[in-house]
């Protein structure tokens, strides 16, 4: 005979497990789903979608019953600001995703940051797919190349912005060296003042030194000349053997006579 309340708790066990288990997941979901939503959104606001939705969608003025027409071009160059603005979003999450990834394997990072870029990817796949079903229904297959037009735009403002960064550099580096060249000038002229300035100084001091060596030459042959006419000089010396020499003589000829 079956033992039925043996089985019934058996039973009941299973069931408590299962509600149990469906009640915790039900409750994670909810809360995790809650946290995101709460979580700061990666981007700001997208300014450049308000303003294509608000000429889409505008209201009739007060006192009118239909709004006014926008024109095609309008909504145009509206939806391709708005392609443009996504083109640098997708070139940050790209940039942004793969030092992110890096960064929560290490730890280094919150599973909360990584939950907003997850949000946020996938924020701008459905902005991309709309902006290709709104381009495709303002013109046909326009939707297959308006992210390459935006791309084109995004292009030529980063080289229209690193030409002006490098003309107001080049502003910058020319008064610098306009200002260097000014020094440099200034000092060469400096030193050439100080250079002449020495050479005249030297001129009159050797005029000067020439005179003192001419009155000291003629000082020292009027001393010379004294000194040989107090010592009887060249000329006594001479007349005195003259002397000698004829007293020499004379005593000889005495002798021979």
């Amino acid at each position: 005979m079956v033992d039925w309340v043996g089985l019934v708790i058996p039973f009941a066990y299973l069931s408590l497990l299962v509600g149990s288990l469906a009640t915790f997941s039900s409750l994670y979901r909810r809360r995790k789903a809650a946290k995101s939503t709460s979580l700061e959104p990666w981007f700001g606001p997208h300014t450049q979608r308000d303003i294509y939705l608000s000429l889409l969608h505008l209201e009739p003025e007060p006192g009118e019953e239909k709004a006014p027409a926008v024109p095609d071009s309008v909504l145009k160059a509206a939806l391709l600001q708005r392609a443009k603005a996504d083109i640098h979003r997708v070139l940050a999450i790209r940039s942004a995703k793969q030092a992110l990834s890096a960064l929560l394997q290490r730890g280094s990072v919150g599973d909360d940051l990584w939950q907003r870029f997850l949000r946020a990817e996938k924020e701008i796949e459905a902005e991309l797919r709309d902006v290709v079903e709104e381009a495709n229904a303002l013109a046909t297959n326009w939707g297959n190349t308006i992210f390459q037009s935006a791309n084109e735009m995004v292009q030529n403002e980063a080289l229209r912005q690193k030409v002006a960064e490098i003309q107001a550099q080049g502003k910058v580096d020319r008064e610098w060296w306009d200002q260097e060249r000014a020094s440099i000038k200034s000092n060469f002229m400096k030193e050439l003042d100080e250079g002449s300035g020495a050479g005249a100084g030297t001129g009159t001091g050797t005029g000067s030194q020439q005179p003192n060596a001419a009155a000291g030459t003629e000082k020292g042959g009027s001393d010379e000349d004294a000194v040989l006419v107090e010592g009887g000089g060249p000329a006594a010396s001479g007349s005195a053997a003259n002397s000698s020499s004829k007293g020499g003589t004379s005593k000889k000829r005495k002798g021979k006579k």
